[in-house]
């Protein structure tokens, strides 16, 4: 068994980031395992898509052009690749992989973990037609791979974190009964899987880190040191952009999460009792992660197309601006009676003045979208009809754009549970020989922890209405269907504030967007957090909803926009 640390970088956060960061990692550095998170939900619908005009796709094809500049360089720092870029064909994206090995000559020995595809059998799970069914596969295949000695290892649908715990556990020789190691590794996992966002990428304070002297114009790739134990060393290569602070750490740790319970194929990670500490510049140290047994089951998503859409945006200005939008939205109707989308909305959007100094600040866009299964009832008939309007309508009327086609239309996700058993997860070693992985045999249902104890109240005194975002930080993005909004203080007083002001009234006064929807309110002391989960938000899904902000990317910042009453003592 290894005792010294594990060096474990990312290169990539989702499918379409920075080209370069493969070659940026193994030339920036000391590294024993990159890794690429290139899936997201709905990443998994755009290779659903792909796979339906050819079988033999379905991966992440960028993976393939950064390996053929990064390969031979890989192999002789001796750094091991684990990728989930494999997508809806792992096994495509290896065999992909070995032929490029053999054009350029280099002994790469490729494996692949395969089984997390569901959608033949989606009919039999009771999981609909999707054109796209994955469960949540664990660590153990990749560590299997490992072990037997392969240098790359590409996986379909496994959980982020597994890209690191897989090689944490094939290094430190961890055992599946091991969950407080584990559920570290699984921390470690979640706060380098989305890339540059550990080291200043989106982070809130991005303006203090700028006046302390770190250069944001090209953040570097988060790297983690991790230890026989579990816990973690959170750092970026020397010399890169970016900074990797309690804060830059804070803000991953709360990104996309739900509860203090975060459940894994492996094990579930106890964020509740995450200790952090700055060690040092561009050093964070994760430590004190407790795991316990993961849930019997493995979460599915399953990917649709809800039929096709197609879009037009048009530009009212100056007066009567809801007026005109009606009267654009009356008239639209009435040219498409008998062929209308089974779905046709208006949206309004911005606020103009129409005082404004300049003709763009007087105008607001009336974003009008078409959705139906049939594709002759939203193509260019559709938008042409709303440009034939231009000269018959309210004063101004002007499009952003000609009329287009209809084109295939999102993402509809529906998340599910499948008993473990039921799904199959295979190492494929690069000698060809399959191995079944086990799944856990010590389980434990998922159950809400009681709520903490509350530090004391705020002081009395009076107060000042000032930008939330002035003391508090937060991050948002999208689960499904759901929202989720991590909110967190720099220090005690913050905290005490936040915990007993920040309820979920106060979050649906706050965001009315929000006031109508189930909200759920999560706990952190340890990092000085609350999480909120806004079911329903989203629906049907990030490729669909109407909101303007489908992924909810922007949330947190409108959150920390919004003004609140402050102790005048706590105002910096």
């Amino acid at each position: 068994m290894s005792v010294r640390p594990l060096r474990v970088g990312n290169a990539s956060g989702f499918y379409g980031d920075r080209f370069a960061a493969m070659r940026e990692m193994l030339d920036g550095g000391e590294l024993d395992v990159l890794t690429g998170d290139y899936l997201a939900e709905l990443t998994m619908l755009i290779l659903g898509r792909d796979r339906l005009k050819d079988p033999a796709r379905g991966y992440a094809r960028t993976f393939l052009r950064q390996l053929e500049e990064c390969l031979g360089g890989a192999l002789e720092r001796g750094v091991r690749i684990v990728t989930n870029a494999g997508g809806l064909n792992p096994a495509g994206l290896a065999e992909r992989v070995r032929a490029l090995a053999a054009e350029l000559g280099v002994p790469a020995r490729v494996a692949h973990v395969e089984g997390d595809d569901l959608v033949a059998r989606a009919g039999e799970l009771g999981l609909g037609a999707p054109i796209a069914a994955n469960a949540y596969l664990g660590a153990w295949g990749i560590a299997a791979c490992l072990r037997e000695g392969a240098d790359i290892v590409v996986t379909g649908r496994v959980t982020d974190a597994s890209l690191v715990v897989g090689p944490a556990a094939a290094h430190f020789g961890w055992g599946p009964q091991e969950h407080d190691a584990l559920a570290g590794a699984v921390v470690a996992g979640h706060v380098i899987e989305c890339g540059t966002q550990a080291t200043g990428g989106n982070y809130p304070f991005f303006a203090d880190l700028q006046r302390d002297g770190h250069d944001l114009t090209r953040p570097g790739f988060p790297i983690a040191e991790i230890l026989p134990d579990g816990s973690s060393v959170i750092t970026k290569h020397p010399g890169t952009g970016g900074a990797v602070t309690v804060g830059t750490v804070t803000a991953q740790l709360v990104y996309e999460i739900a509860g203090p319970r975060y459940p894994g194929p492996d094990v579930t990670a106890r964020l509740d009792t995450v200790r952090l500490e700055q060690q040092g510049p561009d050093r964070v140290r994760i430590s004190g992660v407790r795991g316990e047994a993961p849930p019997p089951g493995l979460k599915v998503v399953c990917n649709g197309m809800t039929g096709f859409a197609n879009e037009m945006t048009v530009v009212l200005t100056g007066l009567d601006v809801e007026a005109k939008a009606a009267l654009v939205e009356t008239q639209l109707r009435s040219a498409l009676a008998g062929r209308e989308p089974a779905h046709l909305s208006f949206r309004l959007t911005g606020h103009g003045d129409p005082d404004a100094e300049t003709q763009q600040g007087a105008g607001r866009h009336l974003r009008i979208v078409a959705r139906d299964t049939d594709p002759r009832k939203v193509g260019r008939a559709f938008s042409a009809t709303a440009v034939e309007l231009a000269l018959a309508t309210c004063p101004g009327f002007h499009a952003t754009s000609p009329p287009g086609d209809a084109r295939p239309d999102g993402l509809s996700i529906h998340v599910a549970s499948v008993p473990a058993d039921l799904v199959p997860h295979v190492a494929v070693l690069p000698d060809g020989t399959r191995l079944d992985i086990a799944p856990a045999s010590v389980t434990r249902p998922l159950a809400e922890l009681p709520a903490p104890a509350p530090p004391p109240p705020p002081p009395a005194g009076p107060t000042r209405s000032v930008p939330l975002g002035l003391l508090f930080g937060a991050r948002s993005g999208d689960k499904g269907h759901d929202a989720n909004v991590g909110v967190w203080a720099a220090d005690d007083a913050a905290w005490s504030w936040l915990v007993h002001r920040l309820t979920v009234r106060e979050f649906g006064r706050l965001l009315p967007e929000t006031a109508r929807l189930p909200v759920t309110r999560h706990v952190l002391p340890n990092l000085r957090a609350v999480n909120f989960v806004v079911e329903g938000l989203l629906a049907p899904g990030a490729g669909v909803n109407p909101r303007p902000d489908p992924q909810a990317k922007g949330l947190a910042e409108w959150l920390r926009g919004r003004r609140v009453e402050i102790p005048e003592v706590m105002v910096p």
